[in-house]
């Protein structure tokens, strides 16, 4: 995103919202990478949203921290829902877009821990208002009436929206709630067996019904569609290693939680994410658009 120019404009006021602006912006990105589940999306709604605030009358800004965040949350939501549209059309599955939470996590985007991948995953199948008001008001902590202002709507109606999406998260995302360590333990050990080829070893980690999802965006190879069950994830994975001479895992962390960074012949092929329940692999998630690689720190190097 182009950095906003301090010397655009010539009000008074502007390097006073330049500064506030700024002092805001982990968190305007965050709050349009919840709403849109990507960066490079967010990050262009928030530089839209200073170039509105430029053009408007800043003194007459009562309070510009509710100005921008309603502007950004206003901007996201529409591109939302062309977003919706062009995703009809996407190459195979579409996935959210990873954000790694180490080994800087103040230059990931603000919240990412709170905006788990397996939620942001739930967040794609509620509506863009649903989304927006479960977003504004459970993850930012924006009240309903600031909700009811990014949506145009009254309160009552955002508190109903809210209410909804969280009965629908909360439905989907207890059965991904596992201990930290334990999930851990099962990443490792499914990276030392997708890594080894070990067939016998990945049926034993993953649930009978697992469901692995590949998403390439029609750029790199990937599975066009979702596979179902233990034995056909485990081989599709196993083949997915075959296929290359050099080819390593790497343990990372991805929107608060362990994730595997695959390095093939020395560069960045993608991020793998579990979703785990009960011990078990019930979801493999595997985002190898390089498009949506860009809030990944890490890069290959020599070891």
């Amino acid at each position: 995103m182009n950095e906003p120019d301090a010397t655009a404009g010539r009000h008074p006021a502007t390097g006073r919202a330049l500064a506030r602006f700024e002092e805001l912006r982990p968190r305007l990105v965050g709050v349009a990478y919840g709403l849109l589940g990507s960066v490079a999306e967010a990050e262009d709604v928030v530089q839209d949203a200073w170039l509105r605030l430029q053009r408007s009358d800043i003194d007459a800004i009562e309070d510009l921290t509710g100005w921008l965040v309603t502007t950004t949350s206003r901007l996201a939501l529409d591109v939302l829902r062309s977003a919706r549209v062009r995703r009809e059309a996407y190459v195979g599955p579409w996935l959210p877009e990873p954000v790694e939470t180490a080994p800087d996590p103040a230059d990931s985007v603000s919240l990412a821990d709170s905006l788990s991948w397996a939620m942001l995953v739930v967040l794609e199948t509620l509506t863009p208002a649903e989304r927006a008001a479960f977003v504004l008001h459970d993850v930012f902590g924006l009240t309903f009436e600031e909700v009811g202002a990014a949506l145009g709507r009254s309160p009552a109606a955002c508190r109903k929206l809210a209410s909804r999406a969280r009965e629908h998260v909360e439905r989907r995302q207890p059965r991904f709630d596992v201990d930290p360590a334990e999930h851990r333990h099962v990443v490792e050990a499914f990276s030392r067996a997708v890594v080894s080829g070990d067939i016998d070893g990945l049926t034993a980690l993953l649930d009978p019904e697992a469901v692995l999802t590949s998403d390439g965006g029609g750029v790199v190879r990937a599975a066009r569609n979702p596979i179902r069950g233990a034995d056909r994830v485990a081989r599709f994975l196993a083949g997915v290693t075959a296929r290359y001479e050099q080819f390593e895992h790497r343990l990372t962390s991805v929107n608060g939680g362990p994730a595997l960074l695959t390095v093939i012949g020395g560069e960045v092929g993608g991020i793998t994410l579990l979703g785990i329940a009960d011990g078990r692999i019930v979801a493999v998630d595997m985002v190898r658009n390089p498009d949506k690689l860009t809030g990944i720190h890490e890069v290959h190097r020599p070891r």
